[in-house]
This record gives structure tokens, sequence and C-alpha cells, in this order.
């Protein structure tokens, strides 16, 4: 399939050339590079109209069969839902968190939904990087709703709060202390938090936790946008108050939407990417200058040894 070809069939929804451009985009070689982003020009006029949620979690919280529940109800409405996941420590492992797609079985064979595992190889910045050229296809190939997964470790929440409109975390309940050793950080990402696994001998545990997070969320600092997070149980196995998740999401949306917040948190978002590619950028030029690896191993030695600090041997590489 050819590059012309790849676009038409996009453009037409076909999730087969969907596949082939994200490939392309996570490829390091550099002629499916230079291929992505010819792609990547022709569907930037047709993406930006979806809804980005980030869905991120703690270990156990169920993300996998919540983001099938809540993609099974989506689809149910007629609307085409992509997942997506950002998982930098797949760089380690070779492993994916959404792995052949068996944790979401019912979701990967419904023709309304796309799943595609997280890239492979590179680092968090590589990787989000990837990401978020696939969601520009995601919504040229007429997905409407975006579902990026996020391993619960630290800085992919970040990477992910990035290039969403919405952000929620999934919480359980009675597990001991409820926040859970959660970042503060991250609890002041969210613009919603569920209570997953709200079903038989657990639901006055997550009734309890409800009001525990809405507490701890009014010691936060007010938003930049003037939300105030939701806080609400659901039960991905008993399909309990998803929809009620969904409403809270949109919800925030109309709110966004209204007073013009989207738009601009779309510019900001658009312009932290590109001082992420900036950086990413000069960084693989300076490793891939020639003779640099020989002069790096020369200053590690030199550093090792004491013969010099990390800034000076910094400033002789320069």
């Amino acid at each position: 399939m050819n590059t012309d070809e790849i676009i038409q069939q996009l453009l037409n929804n076909k999730r087969t050339a969907l596949g082939r451009a994200i490939t392309l985009v996570e490829s390091t070689l550099h002629e499916h590079q230079a291929q992505a982003q010819e792609i990547l020009s022709a569907c930037l006029s047709h993406s930006g109209k979806s809804v980005r949620i980030g869905i991120t979690g703690v270990p156990g919280v169920g993300k996998s069969t919540f983001i099938e529940a809540l993609g099974k109800h989506l689809t149910s409405q007629g609307k085409k839902v992509a997942v997506l996941a950002i998982d930098p420590s797949s760089e380690r492992t070779r492993g994916s968190i959404l792995g052949d797609k068996t944790r979401m079985n019912k979701l990967a064979i419904d023709d309304l939904a796309f799943i595609r595992p997280s890239p492979t190889t590179g680092s968090l910045g590589g990787v989000a990087r990837k990401t978020r050229e696939s969601i520009l296809l995601c919504e040229a190939a007429g997905y409407e709703i975006i579902l990026i997964e996020t391993v619960g470790v630290g800085q992919s929440e970040t990477a992910v709060h990035s290039m969403v409109d919405f952000f929620l975390l999934l919480m359980l309940a009675g597990a001991g202390d409820e926040l859970q050793g959660i970042k503060r950080g991250i609890m002041e990402m969210a613009d919603a938090i569920a209570i997953t696994k709200a079903d038989g001998d657990n639901i006055q545990n997550a009734k309890n936790a409800r009001m525990e997070y809405k507490r701890a969320l009014h010691l936060f600092p007010p938003t930049d946008t003037g939300w105030i997070p939701k806080v609400a149980t659901c039960s991905s196995l008993e399909k309990d108050n998803i929809d009620g998740v969904w409403n809270i999401i949109c919800e925030q949306q109309e709110w966004m939407q209204s007073r013009g917040l989207k738009k601009s948190k779309r510019k900001e978002q658009a312009r932290y990417w590109l001082h992420e590619s900036i950086e990413d950028k000069l960084k693989i030029n300076f490793y891939q200058k020639e003779g640099m690896a020989d002069k790096i191993a020369e200053m590690e030695d030199a550093v090792t040894k004491g013969k010099l600090t990390p800034h000076q041997a910094t400033q002789k590489l320069l």
C-alpha cells in the first residue's frame, strides 16, 4: 500500500489503513518516518474533533475491564471508539500493557472499536509522541472517542494529561488507606475519580470511599478551569453507573466548550508538544553525531575517575 492509498483509505475509515499508518508512526526507520509525516500532514485538517480521555489508576483497579465496559457502552450508542496506551516500561520488557487484546476481547471484535497496544520501543517522550500522533490518525479515521490508558507509574500520567481533554483516575475502595499512596500531583490532575468494583459486598465500602475522596479533593487548590472534579462509584462487572461516569465526562466537556476553554487547552497542549519535540530532536541529533559515542565514553571515564565534574564533561561535549 503506497502513501496515497493509505491516506485515502484511512480517511474512508478503513481500519487496516489506520493500523498501517500507526505502524509507520511507530517505526524507527528513516523512510517510514518520512512516510508517516506525509500521512500526518494529510490528516491534520481532519483531526481534532474527538473527545480525548486519559485513564489511569492504581494496580488491580481493573482498568482494562473498565475501559471495555465504557467502550461497549459508547459503541452501543453508535459511537466509534479508539483505545491507545502509553507504557514506557514496555521498552524493558518488550511487552505491552494491552498485550494481545485478550483482556478486552469483546471490545476487540466490535466493528466500532479500534484497540492499539503501546509502542514497544523508545523513551517515555518517544512513546508519548507516537501516541499523540496516533490520536491524530484515529481522529482522521473518524473515531469520536479516544481512550488513552496509562500504566500507573509516575511520569506517564503527566504525559497523558498533556494530550487529553479529560483525565479520569480509577481507584479502589476498601483497600486499607483510601488514598493508597496515589501521588498528590496525580490526584490534582484528575477531572474525575471513579471508584471501581462497587458491587457485591463492596458497595458500602465504595460509597464510604466516595465520601473520603470528595473530602480530599476539597483540600486541593481550585483547577485552572474552575471545573470541580467529581467522584463516582461504578461496577464494570455489573455495568453499573458506567453511563454515570460518561455523563460526568460529557458535563465537563460542555463546561469547557461553553467557556472556550477546550480550544485554549488544545492550543496550550500543541505548544507543549512542539517544545517536547524540539528537545527530543536535539537529543537524538546530539547522540547521533559522528564520533560522539567515543567522546562520551571518554568523558564517562574522566567523570568516574573524578578528573572532571559531570558539568565540565558536558561542556566539553557540547
